[in-house]
């Protein structure tokens, strides 16, 4: 017997062919096809897996799986008997048969890395590769290496250019606090464009660049004459920023994991949630339970946004109580 999942990769794929589903559009998510064909999400899991590895459909961050788009039709070539007979210099002729000969004219370190930023943006970090970045400029694979030395120097290079894309106003706010709240928020918004920045380093591994060191300049410009030591000032801003970085994280995860499964973050809820409702209702976590049930018919409502500032105002009224008393005991 043919193995359920095959039968439903051919489905989907008929589903494609005729037209049901075009380039770009979302096709059934894991638990959609589970419904529609009755099987395991195991499974259809598995027959989405496959139309992966074929290159049917392919995973898109913050999207969930689209159909592919198919790859571009090559031009007619005319019967020998049939083409022209002009003269056409030998310059010329090779100009005109090399793919990409006006792209790879105007080819700049700047368009290497806006473009595989671009790739990051859209489909992930793990989805970067040096020749996908030839393709999406249009020229030969080896092209972006006469600017950048391999895929890690592309990515530090990425990661610069991504940090200083929003800088600070050149008339600060008085306050520290304010200051702290203005750093804090252009990181955010940062990570909100660029998810994949948050998956470069941990933070026992700072990287060298300026872009990111704008963003720490400022920062410590804001706890300058609180009275608080060296060590301590630069506690503090590596708290600051593991707060946005941490939550930035689920970003990227978030659109990885939909991607692979098709299972957006309500519809993982709906399939975990029988688990979690029995483990609420076993009497082992009366304290889970309490506060499960409090919450209600609506439930909770996950907003990354929201723990953003909530941190961020919890952070600032500790940081706050830390230099009164820094200011206490230098009186």
């Amino acid at each position: 017997m043919t193995p359920p999942y095959v039968r439903i990769a051919a489905d989907i794929r008929r589903m494609i062919a005729e037209g049901e589903l075009a380039p770009g559009d979302r096709v059934p998510s894991t638990r959609q096809v589970a419904a529609r064909w009755g099987v395991a999400l195991a499974t259809a899991t598995k027959a989405l897996a496959e139309l992966r590895r074929e290159g049917v459909v392919r995973a898109e961050p913050r999207v969930g799986t689209v159909v592919a788009e198919p790859p571009p039709a090559l031009p007619p070539v005319a019967p020998r008997e049939d083409r022209t007979t002009a003269p056409v210099s030998r310059d010329a002729d090779a100009v005109r048969r090399r793919p990409g000969a006006g792209a790879e004219r105007d080819l700049t370190r700047e368009r290497v890395v806006r473009a595989a930023v671009e790739i990051a943006d859209a489909e992930g970090l793990p989805a970067l590769s040096m020749r996908g970045v030839a393709a999406r400029l249009g020229v030969s694979a080896m092209s972006p290496y006469r600017y950048v030395g391999s895929k890690d120097d592309l990515i530090l290079l990425m990661a610069d250019a991504a940090f200083g894309e929003l800088g600070y106003p050149d008339d600060p706010p008085e306050g520290w606090r304010e200051r702290l709240e203005i750093a804090g928020r252009t990181l955010w918004a940062i990570f909100r464009r660029h998810p994949w920045l948050a998956q470069l380093s941990p933070l026992g591994r700072p990287l060298a660049l300026p872009g990111l060191t704008v963003h720490a300049d400022w920062a410590l410009g804001a706890l300058d004459g609180l009275g608080l030591d060296a060590a301590t000032v630069i506690d503090v801003h590596i708290l600051l920023y593991s707060h946005v970085q941490g939550l930035a994280i689920n970003l990227e995860r978030e659109a990885q994991i939909e991607a692979a499964t098709g299972l957006s973050e309500d519809e993982w809820m709906d399939v975990q949630g029988p688990a979690l409702t029995a483990i609420a209702q076993s009497g082992r976590y009366p304290d889970f339970a309490r506060v499960i049930g409090a919450l209600g018919d609506d439930g909770y409502d996950f907003r990354l946004d929201d723990l953003f500032e909530l941190g961020m105002r919890l952070l600032l009224d500790g940081l706050t109580r830390l230099v009164e008393r820094s200011r206490d005991s230098g009186r």
